[in-house]
């Protein structure tokens, strides 16, 4: 009975550990920098924060927080990249994977489970469209819609 405890107990304190996962998700996501900073209290590290654009407008909802993972020496390139993005108002599609588990249980290799692995600038007028045009730009045409609820409501019945 006592061997079968010690089993059971080593059992429950080896699957959390097996389940742990290096690319629990994989994928990419497109928008422009909000925040991209060196932060930390015990390990520094690199953290932004985008809006998530979809067909060239920002979507509503939470940004998505990722983090560059403390473990790798060799994002030098892809920081200096983000920073520049983050000035210059570009927008970026990021890719990243997701750990799952014990694998960055004390964030010490960034605040969030979201790692980027690459970063491709896409558009690098999206915050500033009128800046090739001598910053020159003009209302064609305005529309006002007013909407009076009785009138609908009269209308539908």
């Amino acid at each position: 009975m006592k061997r079968l405890l010690y089993l059971c107990f080593i059992a429950m304190l080896i699957m959390p550990l097996s389940g742990c996962k290096e690319n629990y998700s994989v994928g990419e996501k497109v928008g422009n920098l909000i925040e991209f900073t060196k932060k930390g209290v015990f390990w520094d590290s690199w953290e932004g924060r985008m809006n998530l654009t979809q067909t060239g407008m920002n979507t509503s909802g939470e940004p998505f927080q990722f983090s560059f993972d403390n473990d790798r020496n060799d994002q030098d390139s892809l920081v200096q990249l983000l920073y520049q993005a983050q000035i210059e108002g570009w927008k970026v599609k990021l890719k990243y994977h997701a750990v799952w588990g014990f694998k960055n249980v004390f964030s010490n290799r960034g605040e969030t489970d979201y790692f980027v692995d690459d970063v491709e600038v896409l558009d690098k007028d999206f915050a500033n469209p009128l800046r090739h045009m001598g910053g020159q730009g003009h209302v064609v045409d305005t529309v006002w819609v007013v909407v009076d609820k009785a009138e609908m409501l009269k209308h539908m019945k």
